[in-house]
């Protein structure tokens, strides 16, 4: 047998390429496969069971074999840990068939893929609402940051990158949520053998932050809200300008106490519009009126007395305002409990968070709650900032509530 002179750096470098492909042997089944069009490739040849068999040499798995990528010096250890596969009676370009499938696998089980599943499934004998939410909250928060994961290796750290920049909007009931979301979807995938029996998720409730500032009671799920909207439409308490504070609340998101005291001259029910001063910053504030809040001031109009100044007079005092009690009382009659269901004010709770998870700005959606800007120069002719964003949001958020009435 002819002696095979091993190859030098120098060698490969000066291989020039010939009209068809030529093999330049290392020797020990190693040789450089130069191509017609100046390619260098690294190739083991050898037998396994009886066959010729021919291997690409790769430091990782779809990776290139091609010089100077892979050196002389890194061609004969991938060649040396070929021969130690066939020693032990292992194909290796079996091996590395199986790995690319392992790995194809891999990759069609990313977390978007896994989360899609879930849903899928999740998703049946739900609200068409609360499908919605949960959607919203995949598209907006989930999916841009996990999507394009492996499934088998979402940990801790990447669901926090998920969690930290709503927790930094202070929409801790959000956070919540897509933990849960997150963590359910990774529990699918657990039963589904596609990573270990680890969950991150329970964890982080330790080191996010926690809403130590008790909230006024609000309700937070589609169903629940559902099913106040219904109980206000059908109360029949005191007067029907209690109901019409009732049905007015939710579509504001003003405070109570400058519910209670909205004068007739603040608005203009032809621009669809509500001007006032809000009670805890002191600024002026504009509240776009939805066509169901125009509807129900427009009803109100029936009952004003000759000279009324307040849209909701009281019924004791000549000339007043109604109580600040009578909408928290008007919801205990109706059986919610005011300290821990709802509370008037908690109706400001309920639309922020709807609305943030439903993706609508936030600057909108804090506007629209006459939250003061820290800019004071700024804040001071802000009252009509956002104003056409808002007119369709508060649009928008009043015709979400007359479709969740429609659930049983």
């Amino acid at each position: 047998m002819a002696k095979i002179n091993m190859l030098t750096e120098v060698a490969i470098r000066n291989a020039k390429p010939k009209e068809k492909p030529c093999m330049m042997p290392d020797g020990n089944l190693l040789y450089l496969l130069v191509t017609p069009t100046g390619g260098k490739l690294w190739r083991m040849k050898y037998r396994f069971k009886g066959k010729q068999q021919t291997l690409a040499l790769q430091k990782a798995l779809g990776g290139s074999s091609a010089y100077p990528e892979i050196s002389l010096k890194e061609a004969r250890q991938l060649r040396n840990d070929a021969k130690k596969l066939l020693a032990a009676g292992i194909d290796p370009a079996g091996t590395r068939r199986e790995e690319k499938i392992a790995e194809q696998e891999k990759e069609a089980h990313t977390f978007r893929n896994i989360a899609e599943e879930w849903f899928a499934i999740w998703r049946v004998a739900k609200a068409r609402v609360t499908v919605e939410h949960v959607r919203s909250r995949l598209d907006r928060f989930i999916l841009p940051g996990l999507g394009d994961m492996p499934v088998a290796t979402v940990k801790a750290p990447d669901v926090l990158v998920v969690l930290r920049p709503i927790e930094a909007q202070g929409l801790l009931d959000t956070v919540q949520r897509v933990k849960t979301d997150v963590s359910q979807i990774l529990e699918y995938a657990i039963a589904g053998g596609l990573r270990e029996l680890v969950n991150p998720c329970p964890a982080l409730s330790k080191i996010l932050k926690k809403n130590v500032v008790k909230h006024q009671a609000a309700i937070l799920e589609p169903e629940k809200l559902a099913e106040l909207l219904r109980a206000i439409d059908g109360y029949k308490g005191q007067s029907n300008f209690v109901q019409a504070a009732l049905r007015l609340l939710p579509l504001l998101f003003c405070r109570p106490g400058e519910l209670i005291t909205m004068r007739w001259a603040d608005v203009d029910l032809n621009c669809g519009e509500w001007r006032y001063i809000v009670s805890k910053t002191k600024k002026a504030h504009l509240v776009p009126l939805a066509n169901q809040a125009v509807e129900i001031l427009s009803e109100l109009t029936g009952y004003r007395d000759a000279g009324a100044v307040f849209v909701f007079p009281s019924r004791s005092r000549r000339g007043g305002h109604m109580s600040n009690m009578s909408i928290n009382r008007a919801l205990q009659a109706m059986g919610y409990d005011t300290q821990n269901e709802i509370t008037g004010h908690g109706f400001r709770r309920t639309a922020s968070t709807f609305l943030n998870e439903q993706g609508y700005n936030y600057d909108w959606i804090e506007r629209q709650l006459s939250h003061g800007e820290r800019d004071k120069v700024r804040d001071t002719y802000n009252d009509a900032k956002y104003l056409k964003q808002r007119k369709t949001m508060m649009q928008e958020w009043a015709n979400y509530m007359d479709q969740l009435r429609q659930i049983s």
